[in-house]
């Protein structure tokens, strides 16, 4: 499987060499975020939730080759469910094509009971990444990612994760309100028997010139040897952004 990915990544990197110039150029630290509220509370990867109402928040800094972009979740009762700390640097940054390389030091936040008390329990993971974006058009693009996830605790699940995502925006449907549309067709391959093929679309609806959207995201599971197979889900919310 390994060598598969490689393979792959070697030969779009070959092939965008053959494109036009590099895009990077100095710049001044560009800056974003986000704030979102939700139903179902859905991990990056769909497959894991948690499975009650959550609180997203997310930044975005990036100067030219490389991005910063933490993301902090929360149960709506302000109990800390994940934090993600990705790092990115563009290895080939051109108007058509990106591929870049990540690493994510993240925190996964649990609880138990023990002698009648709930204890907070913190896992640590360290996840690398290789991700290839090519835009179809100025609206739409095709990314392929790789995810190696490593568990620092003895009992924490590691894996892979191989997503294929397929992005459409600014679809109008009335004058001021513009709608994107996200497929995300993803593998994983995770200790403990966390193996399966899913399917997750996600549509988001704006209006114009106002920071607030609306989202409705499914994840549906096609393939799996998890027990028991995993059920249908979905998830909708409302995201501000600033």
């Amino acid at each position: 499987m390994k060598l598969t990915f490689c393979l792959l990544f070697n030969l779009i990197t070959i092939l965008s060499f053959s494109q036009e110039k590099t895009t990077i150029s100095k710049s001044k630290l560009q800056a974003n975020a986000s704030v979102s509220v939700n139903t179902n509370g859905m991990a990056p990867v769909p497959a894991f939730s948690l499975d009650k109402p959550a609180i997203m928040a997310s930044i975005s800094l990036a100067k030219n080759r490389f991005s910063y972009e933490p993301t902090l979740a929360y149960g709506l009762d302000l109990r800390p469910w994940f934090i993600d700390n990705w790092i990115h640097y563009k290895l080939i940054a051109r108007h058509a094509f990106e591929l870049r390389t990540g690493f994510n030091p993240s925190s996964y936040f649990s609880q138990y009971t023990h002698s009648e008390e709930f204890v907070w329990y913190c896992q640590r993971f360290f996840t690398f990444e290789l991700a290839g974006m090519y835009r179809l058009s100025q609206v739409s693009s095709l990314s392929l990612l790789y995810w190696n996830d490593r568990g620092q605790e003895t009992e924490s699940i590691k894996g892979h994760y191989l997503g294929l995502f397929w992005d459409k925006s600014e679809i109008n449907i009335v004058k001021k309100i513009q709608m994107n549309l996200n497929v995300h067709l993803y593998y994983i391959n995770y200790t403990g028997k966390n193996d399966g093929l899913f399917i997750s679309p996600k549509i988001s609806a704006s209006i114009r010139d106002l920071p607030f959207s609306f989202f409705f995201q499914a994840n549906q599971a096609m393939q799996s040897n998890i027990t028991p197979f995993p059920k249908f889900k979905c998830n909708a919310g409302v995201a501000y952004s600033l």
